[in-house]
């Protein structure tokens, strides 16, 4: 699959992305266009890479590509190392078009059709996950070399976007499964879980763990070599989330200490998503219209301004496109106001809507925002988890530009980490610097060149 060139400019000392973000509101408020647009700081992936590699050191993240399929996102994961949890074929033609090897792909959809268990087996990619004997019976057909992980259910009460009430096995269906795999000659070679998108409970985790250990401990009674354990995602990608991530890695670390001992010999991995991109996304919205709403009984300040109404903002994003996180992942987006209100300027219940005919294009039901007029901006933050993937041009709405950023420092920290060992692609090429940035010669990136620009 060709793969598209993308490009991302450097941030000299000193700035940020929220001086893009300025940037980039500045130029398009010089048009009539005034578009919605996102930035999106890649050296802020490289903090959360960084961040997961001190908090839970035993755990290699695999990074789940549903979440964010961006280009820019994923040839920087690659570069750091990661792995990918892909749910498709499409998805692993994705990551496998950027050189990534197929030892570094999960596929980790329990409910896979025909037609994409053949594409995996012809593309090498062996390690898929199960939780049915339907599913054994398709992977024994259609893949010779699978190497099969049980997932099981968890408790995901307290999570945000439950996922046991579709996948994964209970635990007093697990020895039976195990014995199918046996009796069909598969290899299990260990047991995945996830305990909802959004985890609000740590607790979750160490139960899941303990769980794990014993569907290990049938798997070992049968015969088959059980040497991976998968502890899926669940991890909170900004810093406004109910738990903090360290909080669920205090609990994760001792429990993998009892149950999995370093000297167990078992690979950990897990399936984050949100924790490596939401925060690097910025949203910024243009306000297309508004409508004020005066109450019947509503009463003046004595300075010609009326107190009792309410303001409807319509922005030119909406639930169809970047917002289907409010619909699809349960998200609450609220935004940050671009110009800083006066000390002394009065603010008015508002409600937001998107650009669409629906009258489900709804982003925010009721906030204090003071009076705004078309033509300004709004600005959302912690927007990189489950928007752009799922996005849509309903409506004829076109899906927002992405403007990618990175600090000299910070791209300078991914070729160390990239030099360190990993090994080069078989189809790779060096990162092509435009003269005025100058050239970075050490890193070798899979896929086509990024094209990169100072800024």
């Amino acid at each position: 699959m060709n793969t598209a060139e993308f490009d991302f400019s450097f941030l000299e000392e000193g700035f940020s992305a929220k001086d893009i973000v300025e940037q980039k509101i500045n130029e398009s408020s010089m048009t009539d266009d005034r578009d919605a647009f996102y930035v999106c700081d890649l050296g802020d992936v490289l903090k959360k890479h960084l961040r997961w590699a001190r908090a839970l050191p035993r755990v290699s993240p695999f990074y789940a590509v549903k979440c964010n399929d961006s280009q820019a996102v994923l040839m920087t994961l690659a570069s750091l190392g990661t792995g990918f949890d892909c749910a498709s074929k499409t998805e692993i033609q994705l990551v496998q078009s950027l050189g990534v090897d197929p030892s570094r792909i999960i596929y980790a959809n329990p409910c896979k059709q025909v037609s994409q268990i053949k594409y995996a087996s012809t593309h090498g990619v062996q390690m898929m996950t199960f939780d049915s004997e339907m599913e054994l019976m398709k992977v024994a057909r259609c893949h010779n070399n699978a190497k099969l992980v049980l997932r099981i259910a968890t408790d995901d009460s307290k999570a945000v976007c439950r996922l046991s009430i579709k996948f994964g096995a209970q635990l007093k269906a697990c020895r039976g499964l195990l014995e199918k795999a046996k009796e069909l000659g598969l290899d299990v070679i260990g047991v995945s879980f996830h305990v909802g998108s959004g985890c609000t409970d740590s607790a979750a985790f160490k139960q899941a763990i303990a769980d794990a250990r014993c569907v290990f401990d049938m798997g070992l009674v049968l015969g088959f070599c059980m040497n991976l354990l998968d502890i899926g995602g669940g991890f909170p990608g900004s810093e406004d989330a109910d738990i903090k991530f360290e909080e669920i890695t205090a609990v994760i670390n001792p429990a993998l200490d009892k149950y999995f001992p370093v000297d167990s010999g078992v690979r950990i991995i897990a399936e984050p998503g949100r924790f490596y991109v939401a925060s690097a996304y910025t949203l910024v919205v243009n306000i297309i219209a508004k409508k004020v709403l005066i109450d019947d009984d509503s009463a003046s300040d004595g300075k010609g301004r009326v107190i009792d109404r309410s303001l409807m903002y319509y922005v030119n994003d909406g639930v169809y496109g970047s917002f289907n996180c409010i619909l699809y992942d349960h998200a609450h987006c609220l935004p940050t106001l671009h110009k800083k209100p006066k000390p002394d300027e009065a603010m008015y219940r508002c409600s937001i809507w998107g650009p669409t005919c629906d009258g489900l294009d709804r982003i925010v039901e009721q906030c204090n925002l003071p009076d705004m007029h078309v033509g300004d901006w709004l600005l959302f933050e912690n927007m990189g988890a489950y928007t752009v993937a799922a996005s849509s041009t309903f409506n004829g709405f076109q899906k927002p530009d992405i403007h990618y950023v990175i600090s000299r420092p910070a791209w300078q920290h991914v070729q160390q980490i990239y030099a360190q060992g990993l090994p080069v692609p078989a189809e790779s090429c060096t990162l092509d610097v435009p003269a005025c940035c100058g050239r970075e010669k050490n890193l070798e990136i899979p896929s086509k060149s990024p094209q990169a620009h100072v800024v």
